[in-house]
């Protein structure tokens, strides 16, 4: 494809070029590629359908996490999130030692490779939050949990200009990705300020179902509030949020 340059920008198509406007600029690819019917048939593509079996799998992975989570990430996520979450599902089903190719999946892959994923990468946990926690999954009694000793927010919380607020927030998953079902629990503190003043120790649990055999995760997250005249508003229509899995456990 090729960068649209000049004062006038084309969007449709001309002849067998398209021009069109994405993410990156207005852009212009030409007319081309090998015919379906030959990519679903002739055996010289037998990798070419095994690679689109395989990132078939990892997108839809990657949507039911997304839904399972859509709760929190309507608040903290960037505009390329479903592309990054995309290309990591795609290492997760690679890692799969178990089946032959085109038939590799996120359930015998390694579902712990999401652990550490920043769902917003314009607001990255590590980046923000900075007091010590524990995240922790108990499969037997179906507990995702969160433990974060007292702390000074305005010493261990890297808030963006503008914030008087914040709270954190936690959610865990149970993943189905075989039927693409989920079982989801979220919670999270109150909105607490961001001054010198210690918060008391925060425990959050989340709740799924006991003994499962699906992977888990567990996400951790922190929102920013800008008070005005008494009334508490989302910073910045959440730019800055962070959220991340911390803690991820594969079957």
């Amino acid at each position: 494809m090729a960068k649209q340059r000049g004062i006038i920008k084309l969007e449709g198509t001309i002849g067998d070029i398209t021009f069109y406007k994405s993410q990156d600029g207005f852009l212009a690819k030409g007319k081309g590629g090998i015919p379906k019917d030959r990519i679903e048939n002739d055996p010289n593509f037998a990798r070419t359908r095994e690679n689109g079996a395989e990132f078939g799998n990892a997108g839809k992975a990657g949507k039911t996490l997304r839904t399972s989570f859509r709760g929190l990430l309507q608040n903290a996520s960037d505009n390329r999130m479903v592309g990054r979450l995309a290309s990591k599902m795609v290492e997760v089903v690679q890692a799969d030692a178990t089946n032959p190719r085109g038939l590799r999946n996120v359930i015998d892959g390694e579902a712990e490779l999401l652990e550490g994923f920043d769902f917003n990468k314009n607001g990255k946990l590590g980046r923000t939050l900075y007091a010590p926690y524990t995240a922790a999954i108990d499969r037997v009694t179906g507990a995702l949990t969160v433990d974060i000793p007292s702390f000074v927010p305005a010493n261990m919380v890297a808030a963006p200009g503008g914030t008087s607020h914040f709270k954190i927030i936690s959610g865990g998953a149970e993943i189905d990705f075989e039927n693409e079902t989920f079982v989801v629990d979220t919670n999270e503190t109150a909105i607490l300020p961001w001054d010198n003043t210690a918060t008391a120790v925060i425990n959050l649990a989340n709740i799924v179902t006991a003994n499962s055999t699906h992977p888990l995760f567990l996400a951790l997250g922190i929102e920013f509030y800008q008070e005005v005249n008494g009334i508490k508003y989302p910073l910045k229509n959440g730019a800055f949020n962070a959220l991340n899995l911390v803690k991820v456990s594969g079957i």
